[in-house]
């Protein structure tokens, strides 16, 4: 059995205090892995960093076309955004094209992460509904497909006809055969495979022809960074630091995953304590290390190597990579 590799390190003065561990692959357009920390062939469930995968029958079932969907349509599609009003009303026009409202999605509730939309619905006294959800974009493209293959409405169930479509698709991207899925926030099945299958899957993504299904998506993300996930958040900043050149994703529990379209790369990461803090500080290095980021930039800084302050505002320590990512 592989051990999970030291990644992030958090010092408080001249002593390390914490630590965090985790696995990293690093594969090409052939598959094959470039560089690996930790356990490659650790079973992994992808969450959100999957997203992309998930919407790819969106596209080629030939739904997205059918319905008319733009970039930022599929932007949304692959987002765990914050529930501001540039992802919730485009999210509400996007249902009402398909004569559905609110009531159709099955991913819940969500209280919005963006402080304005928040702050507005408890001024208001109203309460939160799916389309706050931060994956209420995902479900929307699941619902357009639905509609597309005249399935029924509860396309959330392990069998419906959108969550085998996009079982196919997981498979066939990963290379691999899935041992099983979790039951996702969203209530969606999130469905498992080797961290080195993540890596392949995002190589694929990187390497695929231009205008196919993997590069419309992945292009979608790198053009609407702030539709992907929202202000003030890892992947809109990080992108944005990269001039849209990379598209990334994070997932809940610390996953994360990458696409490197100029260098047919693709990257898949996990931490395995779940630590958020760790998981940016690691994607951030190791895109650092591939020479897609620069390591002064304000939106590294913030993640990788970034002074931890007191409430007081002294700076008490740093977050910043292991050795090995360094």
């Amino acid at each position: 059995m592989i051990h999970a590799a030291p990644m992030v390190e958090i010092w408080r003065g001249e002593f390390l205090e914490s630590a965090h561990a985790g696995h990293a692959v690093v594969c090409d357009a052939s598959g094959d892995i470039v560089e690996a920390w930790g356990d490659a062939d650790a079973t992994v469930l992808p969450r959100s960093s999957a997203k992309m995968i998930q919407a790819l029958p969106l596209i080629t079932s030939g739904a997205a076309d059918r319905a008319r969907l733009t970039s930022e349509h599929l932007a949304l599609a692959c987002a765990s955004h914050n529930g501001a009003a540039i992802h919730t009303d485009r999210v509400a026009d996007w249902l009402e094209t398909l004569a559905l409202d609110d009531d159709a999605l099955r991913c819940g509730p969500q209280m919005p992460d963006n402080r304005a939309a928040r702050e507005g619905l408890i001024r208001g006294a109203k309460s939160p509904c799916q389309i706050h959800n931060n994956c209420s974009g995902k479900h929307t493209g699941f619902l357009t497909l639905a509609k597309h293959l005249g399935a029924g409405p509860e396309y959330i169930e392990p069998d419906h006809p959108v969550q085998t479509a996009a079982l196919e698709a997981f498979e066939t991207v990963t290379d691999e055969t899935s041992p099983g899925f979790g039951i996702d926030g969203c209530s969606a099945p999130n469905f498992a495979c080797t961290l080195r299958g993540m890596a392949r899957a995002m190589a694929q993504f990187a390497a695929a022809p231009q205008d196919s299904p993997e590069a419309r998506l992945h292009e979608a993300m790198r053009l609407h960074p702030d539709l992907v996930a929202g202000e003030g958040r890892a992947c809109t900043e990080l992108m944005r630091a990269m001039d849209g050149k990379v598209a990334i994703k994070t997932g809940a529990e610390a996953f994360f995953t990458a696409i490197l379209p100029d260098q047919k790369l693709g990257i898949a990461l996990k931490i395995t304590d779940g630590s958020t803090r760790a998981s940016e500080c690691a994607i951030a290095a190791i895109l650092v290390k591939l020479g897609v980021l620069e390591p002064d930039h304000p939106a590294t800084r913030k993640r990788m190597n970034a002074p931890i302050l007191n409430r007081r505002k002294v700076q008490t320590g740093w977050i910043r990579p292991a050795a090995a990512l360094a």
